[in-house]
């Protein structure tokens, strides 16, 4: 059975609103335009956008077999976007960890793999 860590003092997780509007860009076209993004902040790692999948044009992602796992999220599964750089460029934890469940039905980019992320 895969690994499940606690987020704690030493892996802190918080996730707050974005309060700000979050808009993603791949293959020149606009995949999420959303004022309803949650701010995850783990750890020493930057700030990671997770927008609403009802803000996201779904049709312009493919699903991917890819997956990883985090042991303080879940099971990630992966989808590709338009672009030459698209390949596996969203991650979302489809049945996160009870810790961090306001990522569920949520989505995240990796942002040398889209367009642009503006944030603000």
């Amino acid at each position: 059975m895969p690994e499940k860590l606690e987020p704690g003092p030493d892996h802190p997780i918080t996730i707050t609103p974005a309060e700000r509007r979050v808009v993603v860009k791949a293959g020149g076209r606009t995949i999420v335009d959303t004022t309803r993004a949650l701010k995850l902040e783990e750890a020493d790692y930057p700030p990671v956008y997770y927008v609403p999948r009802a803000d996201a044009d779904m049709s312009a992602l493919a699903r991917t077999d890819h997956g990883t796992h985090c042991p303080y999220k879940g099971e990630a599964s992966y989808f590709s976007v338009p672009g030459e750089r698209g390949a596996n460029a969203v991650w979302s934890y489809e049945e996160p960890h009870e810790a961090v469940a306001a990522i569920k039905d949520h989505l995240a980019f990796y942002s040398n793999r889209v367009d642009s992320i503006e944030v603000g």
